[in-house]
């Protein structure tokens, strides 16, 4: 068993690769049998992976989850930002230009419309907790938006650390909310065409729950939706730090 442990960390990468590909088997399994299908396997292997996730920093007490436990390290290179932005790129890459141009007028409104809204929301409710200067408000406005946009506005705008550190767990909180959501969602809201990804992913926004959840619904969707889902992090990153800081303290002072 020692020998195994040793092996399993010295080759971390490959052991959460089979790790990703056992919970994905048990949960189409799950999804097959249990729900007979009307659970994507996805979306169980999501909430699959946040449990254990919770009970890898239960037991080890510390802050990044199951790769936290020496043995499964390697889940935090797979899932962090360089992979994941590789496999969006690449992604990006199935893109069907003429299905793309379908979402005109509608997906640069969506992609408006996800951006200046949740930053709205976020804003308001940190007026309501007791956030009332501009930066504040800004910060956790802008981690609404996403879980990037937040601690890069926080950085711009010199932000307190526990500040940074919430506007995080606002964008992971809706990210979450995305990926489980979406396949429940789908059906009634039309999401079964490219060009209903593309609109979906500009209003989301968060490129990891709409990645997320249009894999768990139609993984042919998941180009569409990210390539606008990476446009919105992009914008909500030029804009919140600069107009939407200077509108929030012209209200607020």
């Amino acid at each position: 068993m020692h020998e195994l442990q040793s092996i399993l960390s010295k080759h971390g990468l490959i052991t959460a690769f089979a790790l990703v590909g056992a919970l994905m088997w048990v949960s189409n399994l799950i999804s097959r049998h249990l729900t007979r299908g009307r659970v994507h396997g996805s979306a169980i292997a999501i909430l699959l992976g946040l449990v254990l996730a919770y009970v890898g920093g239960l037991l080890t007490g510390g802050n990044q989850g199951l790769a936290d436990v020496p043995v499964f390290a390697g889940v935090g290179l797979m899932g962090g930002a360089m992979l994941r932005d590789f496999a969006i790129v690449a992604t990006a890459f199935e893109v069907n230009v003429v299905e793309a141009r379908r979402a005109g007028l509608v997906g640069v409104l969506a992609l408006g419309l996800g951006t200046v809204l949740p930053f709205l929301v976020g804003a308001v409710v940190a007026w309501s907790f007791g956030y009332r200067d501009a930066v504040s408000m800004t910060t956790l406005g802008a981690g609404a938006i996403t879980y990037i946009v937040g601690p890069v506005t926080g950085a711009a705008l010199g932000a307190r650390s526990d500040v940074i550190a919430l506007s995080i767990a606002t964008g992971v909180f809706k990210a979450v909310l995305v990926m489980v959501g979406t396949p429940f969602a789908a059906k009634s809201i039309g999401l079964d065409n490219p060009r209903s990804a593309m609109i979906f992913g500009g209003f989301m926004g968060t490129v990891s729950g709409v990645t997320g959840g249009l894999a768990a619904t139609d993984p042919k969707l998941v180009p569409y939706g990210a390539l606008t889902a990476t446009f919105h992090t992009g914008l909500g990153c030029l804009v919140a730090p600069s107009v939407l800081y200077f509108i929030v303290r012209a209200l607020v002072g």
